[in-house]
């Protein structure tokens, strides 16, 4: 009960982190039957490419043995050598569309995921040997899914192959009054005409067993609300160390802002709310910013720049535009170099005239 109360609570899709997590530990999304889905495809395959090449070999050798079967000696090991003979012949024939199959069976799994060595799999763990552990096993969700999937196959299975041989039926009665050597193409047709039909089975059962083991594992990947938090303070930092950094910055930046007040130019205020620190020398391209604030800080401006004589101009407009537009260190938007130019000409000629 606890632990279905557990999933229950998490209803938020995994995050990429927990994705690759799960896939370092080998916990991916593979579905066995589209490995079996391509070896029965490629030995299908193979065996109708080869089919007629196959048939020849197993009736020249088939052939070969009746022909000279009164030869074969009644001593105790004689049967079982001349048995040895026939499965043999019957394996060289189809040791190449069955290790077409075999690797095309490697090569599906692969497809589906490339194989992750952990270690953390192989440490003995307490819930392999736990008989709770293992009843749950046994009796869960996924114990009867793949009971009631292994139930389709066969029933599906057994109706196309029973299908397939009833609507041949009237040859196989034949085949019983033929030389076995003769019969073989016409049973090897019959073979890829249930290979065929198993295969198409085999097509639906993978699609879904895919698309069940897709959602499986994405549902046993799916975190609740506190985890999702607690990953990103784990990825992103905890916010109120973040907060700290941050107003950390900030004070940084308001001590490296007063210590450039001294060497601006003009300061253009607004007398109550804006303070904007302009720095101009001859061969700069535009006037650059420096230091700039509203209210207390503002006013901390404009203390610094009277404590050092830096002349202090009142424009209220150009004040607000500039402090919304201008960042510091940056030079000012050309469209304020009119009034900007203006403001420094007028604190240059009084300069002059102090001289």
């Amino acid at each position: 009960m606890a632990e279905g109360a557990e999933q229950e609570d998490k209803t938020e899709e995994p995050t990429q982190r927990r994705i690759e997590q799960a896939i370092e530990r080998g916990d991916v999304a593979k579905s066995v039957e589209i490995n079996t889905l391509a070896i029965l495809g490629t030995f299908t395959l193979a065996l109708m490419l080869a089919g007629p090449m196959i048939a020849g070999d197993l009736k020249r050798g088939l052939t070969a043995f009746l022909a000279n079967a009164h030869q074969v000696p009644d001593a105790p090991g004689a049967l079982t050598a001349a048995a040895q003979g026939g499965l043999v012949l019957w394996l060289k024939a189809l040791a190449i569309p069955a290790g077409l199959a075999v690797v095309a069976g490697v090569g599906a799994g692969y497809l589906q995921h490339p194989p992750v060595f952990n270690a953390e799999v192989l440490m003995p763990k307490f819930e392999r040997v736990s008989p709770m552990a293992g009843a749950k096993r046994l009796f869960g969700v996924e114990a009867l899914f793949q009971f009631g999937k292994g139930l389709a196959k066969m029933i599906a299975v057994g109706v196309v192959g029973g299908a397939i041989l009833w609507a041949d039926r009237d040859r196989l009665e034949v085949f019983a009054r033929l030389d076995p050597a003769t019969c073989l193409p016409a049973v090897l047709g019959i073979g890829i005409k249930l290979l065929a039909g198993m295969l198409a089975v085999h097509c639906v059962i993978a699609g879904a067993d895919f698309l069940y083991a897709r959602i499986r594992w994405r549902g046993r990947l799916r975190m609740s609300k506190e985890e999702v938090k607690q990953e990103m303070k784990e990825s992103d930092g905890n916010p109120e160390v973040k907060g700290k950094l941050k107003q950390l910055r900030i004070a940084r930046s308001k001590k490296r802002m007063m210590a450039a007040v001294p060497k601006a130019t003009v300061i253009v205020t607004n007398p109550t709310h804006y303070a904007v620190a302009l720095r101009y020398e001859a061969g700069m391209p535009a006037p650059v910013c420096v230091a700039k604030g509203v209210d207390a800080l503002a006013l901390r401006i404009r203390e610094v720049a009277k404590a050092h004589d830096v002349a202090i101009i009142e424009n209220p407009p150009l004040a607000r535009a500039l402090h919304a537009t201008v960042e510091i260190d940056r030079e000012i938007p050309a469209e304020h170099y009119k009034a900007v130019a203006e403001v420094i000409g007028f604190v240059l000629r009084l300069r002059r005239r102090a001289a």
